[in-house]
């Protein structure tokens, strides 16, 4: 393999396994619905509120899988797994804490792929962030 091409096979794989859970987690709203509902529930919110989260991980996810506005997305997608952290902030619930703690690994590699942006292998790359003074 060449030097050159591994990093860009590396970030089309990180962006692929990251958007699986976005798909994943839409996938799972849709067979299992009352499991995230119960969770909202629990906050005061919404039940209702299921079905734009579903449609928010499905969009995004797809986005990050097929290269679309990736730097953007994945800033979004930062932001996201950071709020909904707090949904699983269940300490006595040691299932919840392993997910909470997730959450938050999954937006530092959202945040990771918002500087590298999508890679050569997108259907709309991202240019290369200026650095200045290198």
């Amino acid at each position: 393999m060449r030097t050159e091409t591994w990093p860009e096979m590396a970030l089309l794989a990180g962006r692929l396994l990251i958007s699986v859970l976005f798909v994943g987690g839409a996938v799972q709203k849709i067979l299992s619905p009352a499991d995230a509902q119960a969770l909202l529930v629990m906050q005061g919110l919404s039940m209702a509120l299921i079905w734009p989260a579903l449609i928010f991980n499905m969009i995004t996810g797809l986005m990050l899988a097929l290269g679309l506005w990736v730097r953007p997305v994945a800033l979004v997608l930062a932001a996201y797994c950071g709020v909904t952290s707090f949904f699983h902030l269940i300490p006595d619930d040691p299932w919840q804490m392993s997910i909470f703690v997730k959450n938050w690994s999954i937006a530092g590699g959202c945040l990771a792929l918002a500087v590298a942006g999508s890679g050569r292998w997108a259907l709309r790359p991202d240019p290369p962030i200026a650095r200045r003074g290198h």
